[in-house]
């Protein structure tokens, strides 16, 4: 079994983390490894080793800076785009020119995220990238929004009860099933429950489907899934 393959069916992401600058490597390794369901992934490396470094560690998702050199860096993820299309790429950049942002996704980028994100940002453009969606940092404005492909809410046929609501919503922000059972003060088992509920309303195959499907709903930025609103990270993040 192939290393994507293996952590796809251990439910975990594995991301390889590429940047120059050493501080910025160390960080993000720290940002992934406190991430639930994802682990950073070979030795992270600069930018110009992005090909033997990911022909190493087989990852899922790849983040890489894309500072001052951009023109570099796009070569570098046409590159890793032509020779592992699985992977996802994910940039981390310091422009918020619209410009800048379509010419990155032109390039192969689906998630664009600028350098001062959260960990919880990161996470979810990791997962949608991985869906084959493109997720844009929510600080910049993009031009021509009415290009922007237009969505539908989440709408299960069986709607969510509240609880599966609450346990989706810990879902989506990365949670384990211990931390949601103790975050809504219910037990692992019952948390167990509510997830195979979830997953046979959703039509999800694995609580990463799950996570991505809501990433895909652009009802208003929340997902009628149940008897109340769920905010989801769409409303956080705006997709091309």
């Amino acid at each position: 079994m192939s290393a994507p393959m293996a952590s796809a069916a251990r439910g975990v992401t594995r991301v390889l983390l590429l940047a120059d600058a050493p501080v910025l490597r160390r960080g993000l390794v720290s940002m992934i490894n406190e991430t639930a369901g994802m682990q950073s992934v070979g030795t992270p490396g600069e930018l110009r080793r992005a090909l033997t470094l990911v022909e190493t560690a087989r990852p899922d998702a790849v983040v890489v800076e894309m500072g001052a050199g951009r023109a570099a860096t796009l070569n570098v993820v046409r590159d890793l785009r032509r020779r592992f299309p699985r992977v996802a790429v994910v940039a981390l950049a310091t422009s918020e020119d619209p410009a800048v942002v379509n010419e990155a996704v032109a390039a192969g980028v689906r998630g664009y995220l600028l350098l001062n994100t959260s960990p919880t940002l990161l996470g979810w453009a990791i997962l949608a990238a991985r869906a084959g969606r493109t997720v844009v940092d929510p600080q910049i404005r993009r031009v021509e929004p009415s290009a922007a492909p237009v969505g539908k809410p989440l709408t299960p046929e069986v709607p969510l009860t509240r609880r599966e609501s609450d346990v989706l919503d810990e879902l989506i922000q990365g949670q384990s099933n211990r931390q949601i059972g103790r975050n809504l003060f219910i037990s692992e088992d019952t948390v167990k429950s509510h997830v195979k509920a979830i997953l046979r309303k959703l039509g999800a195959r694995d609580r990463a489907h799950a996570v991505s499907l809501v990433l895909s709903s652009r009802g208003g930025g929340s997902c009628t899934c149940g008897a109340h609103g769920l905010a989801t990270p769409a409303a956080a993040a705006a997709e091309v």
